[in-house]
């Protein structure tokens, strides 16, 4: 009986010898790679909450620098952020507050540069989003309408495009296209949500230019008058 199981377990060491034989190689080399990407993964994750970090340390040191009115020292902590973390998300809101910082102060030129950068740099597309609009604000105000429309004509998320199409409207007026600026008021119109204001206050922009929320549709299967 002994020499029976010594057989049998002699067979199975020789089974597994000839299978390690045969994918040993490429059985350890799976491993290194997979132990790699873990390690590469947890070493990416750590140098992003790193980076980030950073980047909320100089994010308070601009809000800081605000509160006390130290102009210089809010820009050189801005300057840091943008150079040294720029994907991060405290760079683009960071560029945002400064933007409004300017705004508030009328210095546009300023304003919009950070606007800008945000707009280029800013990792995520609402914070873009939200760059550009402001920019065509700021634009609005200086009356450089058709850099304003083209800021307003960037690719945006989904959810920002009846925002877009109002403000495109607004701009539209402003050069006195009318009936263009009715068709991004109705675009708006559609695209908004019927549960929040802002729709409520595009209608009223329609209203204003006698103009309903929906176009007509003519029927062409109805005679026109006079019978022709």
């Amino acid at each position: 009986m002994a020499k029976h199981l010594d057989l049998e377990e002699q067979e199975q060491l020789d089974q597994i010898k000839h299978f390690w034989n045969t994918w040993g190689s490429l059985i350890s080399s799976l491993i290194i790679v997979v132990a790699g990407s873990v390690a590469a993964w947890n070493g990416y994750q750590f140098w992003q909450n790193r980076q980030a970090g950073h980047a909320a340390a100089l994010f308070e040191s601009i809000e800081t620098a605000l509160r006390s009115g130290d102009q210089a020292r809010m820009m050189q902590a801005f300057d840091d952020i943008r150079s040294r973390y720029p994907r991060t998300v405290h760079a683009a809101q960071a560029g945002l507050t400064i933007a409004k910082t300017m705004v508030d102060a009328g210095k546009f030129d300023g304003a919009k540069d950070a606007l800008k950068w945000v707009a280029v740099n800013a990792s995520d597309d609402g914070l873009k989003a939200i760059a550009h609009s402001r920019l065509a604000s700021v634009l609005l105000d200086q009356r450089d309408y058709d850099e304003a429309l083209k800021q307003l004509s960037a690719k945006i998320p989904v959810e920002f495009e009846g925002v877009f199409a109002d403000r495109r409207g607004d701009v539209l007026l402003l050069q006195e296209k009318r009936p263009e600026a009715i068709a991004e008021y109705r675009k708006a119109y559609k695209l908004l949500d019927e549960k929040i204001e802002y729709r409520g206050l595009v209608e009223v922009k329609l209203g204003a230019l006698g103009a309903s929320p929906v176009a007509a549709v003519v029927d062409a299967s109805l005679p026109l008058p006079g019978g022709r």
